[in-house]
């Protein structure tokens, strides 16, 4: 079954709040015929869009080929968080990459955050872009550990945007009984995703993008100069860039063995008004330290974006209002009752240790996916790194490409009933508590 087609209508948005407030953008052809680029992208979410705005603006003819619509996937529907650092601990990154290439990860990681502010800036993006993001845990054990980390992050690398929160300071800034304190990282941000991918969309085309859309890839042919292969056409260019995160499918078997889609899901209450205050009281996003973690934050007309759930088949379940209402409640009880006027589901890419995994395929073919829930900055960054390797300057994709990356056990057959058997176990964890 093919991810792209599996839960949604072709060439169309979800039907998502963020498609509901998102600025218009003009429809861009399907590709037809025979071109030739300096480089081929696949993919219209922030990694390809980005990849495709540097590469433009430093000169490159580039043609960009999205097989729904740009932000159609995980760009467009996510929570919008911008987090810091790397998916992974820098602790735990520590002591698998050694301490040299941890801290050269931990700065690629803050150059993403600064990149995607820099691009909103610069490209004048209207995002909704707003500061901060609280990381909350459920007990004291959780909240010391929290601590800890933020101690080490101000430490070890000099973070001074993180601030330590006890019960009493977290539930004042998030009223649920569910927390028992955590952090509120300062540096860290929220956005429109779809918005902001649209945006990036916008700059791309205007330095001189060939975009089309409703274009899906079948097949890539290596060589000195590659070929990619589409229904009605074909593009030969020096170089491919894949960037299909979760909708990969089996363009690549070397990205798919490390790169598992999973599907997430999100839910926009009503408007809560004045109400907004019991979720809320200040205008940051959370996310909590659930193995599948909840993350949350209020839109700019004050309904609760709640993400919570995963499941790892193909098919969205068939109501994801329920789904997500569940993990809602349980932080926030007294919306029992509230309406859910939105519910949408997305694909994203995970990989086993959950960083993202870049990888040069070919002399001239570079892919970059696996971002884990992480993909706002990490995704902007990772475009922006293959597109300065295209023009050989390769440092920050080779240290992003050192990170040793795991296959996923079982082949294509089997990883997916050997996730779900892993992932009753963490949720039986987290549910009882140990």
């Amino acid at each position: 079954m093919n991810l792209l087609y599996s839960n949604d209508r072709k060439a169309e948005f979800p039907p998502s709040w963020y498609a509901a407030t998102a600025h218009p953008f003009d429809r861009y052809p399907a590709l037809e015929g025979e071109h030739r680029a300096d480089v081929c992208i696949v993919g219209g979410g922030y990694t390809g869009l980005s990849a495709a705005l540097h590469l433009s603006e430093a000169g490159f003819d580039v043609v960009l080929l999205e097989a729904h619509r740009v932000g159609f996937g995980a760009s467009g529907r996510n929570g919008g968080q911008l987090g810091s650092a790397q998916r992974m601990d820098q602790e735990d990154l520590e002591r698998l990459v050694g301490d040299d290439d941890a801290s050269k990860l931990w700065d690629l990681a803050e150059d993403a955050k600064d990149l995607v502010k820099s691009l909103i800036s610069k490209h004048q993006i209207d995002c909704d872009l707003k500061p901060g993001i609280a990381v909350l845990g459920f007990n004291d054990t959780e909240r010391a550990e929290l601590h800890d980390h933020a101690a080490h992050l101000t430490g070890r690398y000099n973070y001074d945007q993180i601030e330590p929160l006890d019960a009493d300071t977290a539930r004042g800034l998030c009223p649920s009984p569910a927390y028992a304190g955590g952090y509120l990282d300062h540096g860290a941000a929220h956005l429109h995703p779809l918005n902001y991918v649209l945006g990036l969309a916008r700059a791309a085309v205007g330095a001189g993008l060939r975009l089309h859309e409703g274009t899906e890839v079948l097949g890539i042919d290596q060589g000195a100069r590659a070929t990619v292969r589409t229904d009605k056409g074909r593009v030969t260019a020096d170089h491919v860039i894949l960037a299909c995160n979760g909708y990969l499918g089996d363009l690549n078997r070397q990205v798919a063995s490390r790169v598992m889609p999973i599907n997430n899901f999100i839910a926009a209450t009503e408007p809560l008004g004045s109400e907004a205050q019991k979720v809320l009281a200040k205008n940051i996003a959370v996310a909590d330290t659930k193995f599948v973690v909840n993350y949350f934050r209020l839109s700019a007309d004050n309904r609760l974006l709640f993400g919570g759930g995963e499941s790892y088949g193909y098919r969205f379940p068939s109501d994801i209002a329920a789904a997500v209402r569940k993990p809602m409640t349980e932080i926030f009880p007294h919306l029992q009752d509230v309406k859910i006027d939105y519910a949408w589901g997305g694909t994203l890419g995970i990989t086993m240790r959950r960083m993202p995994y870049l990888a040069r395929l070919a002399p001239n073919i570079f892919s970059a996916s696996g971002y884990s829930g992480h993909g706002v900055g990490t995704a902007t960054h990772a475009g922006q790194l293959m597109a300065l390797a295209v023009q050989g300057q390769a440092e920050g994709f080779d240290t992003m490409a050192r990170v040793p990356a795991l296959r996923f056990p079982g082949g294509p057959a089997l990883r997916s009933p050997l996730l779900v058997l892993a992932m009753t176990w963490y949720a039986l964890r987290d549910r009882l508590g140990f």
